[in-house]
């Protein structure tokens, strides 16, 4: 095995020796391809496949990676791999020269060649381009994965993203799709009178989560800083300011544990809305959700890992007690202390700290018995205050708070509130936040004093969601893991050196 492996290792660095020969052979006859700037391209593979009825026999230039050719002496066929797609291009001798000629039979597979020719038909109907000129715009002095079995191994495609996009059409979907979710979200906010903003990454107090976040120093101010876990509490201060509809998407880092649901950075979206409440949040949410499910996949009916969840319906919207009741079959408006609540706890072997409360051990039953279940899009509200330190209590019963969770397949994808605008509740909060970082919770909150002179100015009633992006891109591409969703997730570095020759003639 280790002596097949090393063949097949001299075999490769052969293969490469050879295109850099190939290279210095053309930068030696005045035809270096890194010297040349810019090739204008009139249209993309697509663009000629879907409007070939009025394009055939027109001149046209298309641009793209050379994934396949076939030399059969005075004509040759090759594929091009552009943004779109592919298109076939027919390279005869007599069209683009005897000179041309004997150099495109030279380029490899992955070169970046320009073409200019006519659109036609072959005689097997397949839409093509017939070339007067081919052009080098770059040469490939690394190989690609064999075409028949691409790139499949996960962890080279998620460190190699530059390859796995041009070796998988499906991943090149995927980013299409999750640019299209993004422009999508934007122009419905838009549309709605919410105004973008960009607010600080770094931070000196990273609030607005319940995440332990990342450290790091600005040398300038000679003070530690810390990069940002939400987008909250500044967003919250433009709302005090008189912006009445505000939003964010941004990363946001949170130094925690990487699965397939969770990344050290991702993108957050984030609006606060003055004079409106958590309801007036679910009502953007479902209206939102439905926008974008059509703008991208159109349908309101979206399909993930074999679950069909329609968006088209009213959401459900239930209290975190009553489906807690309903798939854990407990009670907890009949628990009245943290004490009955542990018992209950112990008696169903959930796990629990001592500085948890009630509040906390329903949510520990929650996410033990419930969460599995929301399959359908559906809002968990009135969630329990101690979980909840930046939300309004409920007038009618202050345990509880007016906040909800939104969840698709079994995942939280929004989490929003009644904004607790009340700077003497929002201190106690932050007091008991204090309490629980003294008691070793390295996720819970600083009192952030800045903040709290804003809700002294005055914020008005306000209501505020966030949105994970990636999950819902997931949703919307079905894919199985947050890497497959972001085009660079977060790896152990390796020690790593390319064998491609650039190297070696660079000096």
């Amino acid at each position: 095995m280790a002596e097949q492996k090393k063949v097949q290792e001299q075999d490769i660095n052969q293969l490469l020796k050879v295109r850099r020969e190939k290279l210095a052979e053309l930068q030696q006859n005045g035809k270096d391809p890194f010297r040349i700037t810019k090739f204008d391209v009139t249209h993309h593979s697509t663009d000629l496949k879907e409007g070939y009825d009025e394009l055939e026999g027109a001149s046209v230039s298309v641009a793209g990676r050379m994934m396949f050719k076939r030399v059969m002496g005075k004509a040759s066929f090759c594929n091009l791999l552009d943004l779109k797609g592919n298109i076939q291009i027919y390279v005869a001798r007599d069209s683009i020269g005897e000179d041309s000629y004997k150099d495109f039979k030279k380029y490899d597979v992955g070169d970046i060649l320009g073409i200019s020719g006519e659109v036609f038909k072959t005689k097997t109907g397949e839409i093509s381009i017939h070339a007067s000129s081919v052009t080098l715009l770059s040469k490939s002095l690394q190989i690609l994965p064999e075409k028949f079995h691409g790139l499949t191994d996960t962890d080279t495609r998620y460190r190699q993203r530059y390859v796995d996009l041009i070796m998988n059409q499906d991943v090149r979907d995927t980013f299409i799709k999750r640019s299209k979710v993004i422009s999508s979200i934007r122009r419905y906010l838009d549309e709605q009178g919410f105004m973008e903003v960009e607010t600080p990454m770094l931070v000196s107090n990273a609030g607005g989560a319940a995440a332990r976040p990342f450290e790091t120093h600005f040398n300038a101010l000679s003070e530690d800083f810390k990069l940002r876990i939400s987008l909250e509490l500044y967003l919250k201060r433009l709302i005090v300011g008189g912006m009445e509809r505000v939003y964010e998407i941004g990363r946001v880092f949170r130094n925690e544990g990487l699965d397939t649901r969770h990344n050290p950075e991702f993108t957050l979206m984030e609006l606060y809305q003055a004079y409106t409440d958590y309801h007036g949040m679910m009502d953007l949410t479902e209206n939102l959700y439905r926008y974008v499910a059509k703008e991208v996949t159109g349908s309101e009916i979206i399909t993930y890992n074999g679950h069909e969840m329609d968006l088209s319906k009213p959401f459900e919207r239930i209290t975190m007690v009553d489906a807690v009741k309903r798939y854990a079959k407990v009670d907890f408006d009949a628990i009245h202390t943290t004490e009955e609540a542990k018992k209950l706890a112990d008696a169903h072997h959930i796990e629990y700290e001592d500085r948890h409360q009630k509040g906390d051990i329903l949510n520990l039953f929650f996410e033990e018995y419930v969460e599995e279940h929301l399959i359908q899009p559906i809002f968990i509200i009135d969630h329990p205050i101690e979980i909840s330190p930046l939300t309004k209590k409920k007038p009618e019963n202050p345990e509880y708070v007016e906040r909800f969770e939104f969840f698709m397949n079994g995942w939280e994808m929004a989490n929003a509130y009644s904004e607790l605008n009340d700077p003497i509740d929002q201190r106690e909060r932050f007091v008991a936040q204090e309490k629980l970082l003294a008691a070793g919770d390295d996720e819970a909150n600083k009192t952030d004093e800045d903040f709290l002179n804003a809700l002294c100015v005055g914020m008005p009633p306000t209501g505020g969601i966030g949105f994970g992006i990636d999950r819902m891109v997931m949703m919307m591409t079905d894919s199985a893991a947050i890497r497959d969703v972001l085009l660079f997730p977060t790896m152990k570095t390796l020690d790593i050196r390319f064998e491609t020759g650039m190297h070696i003639s660079l000096k």
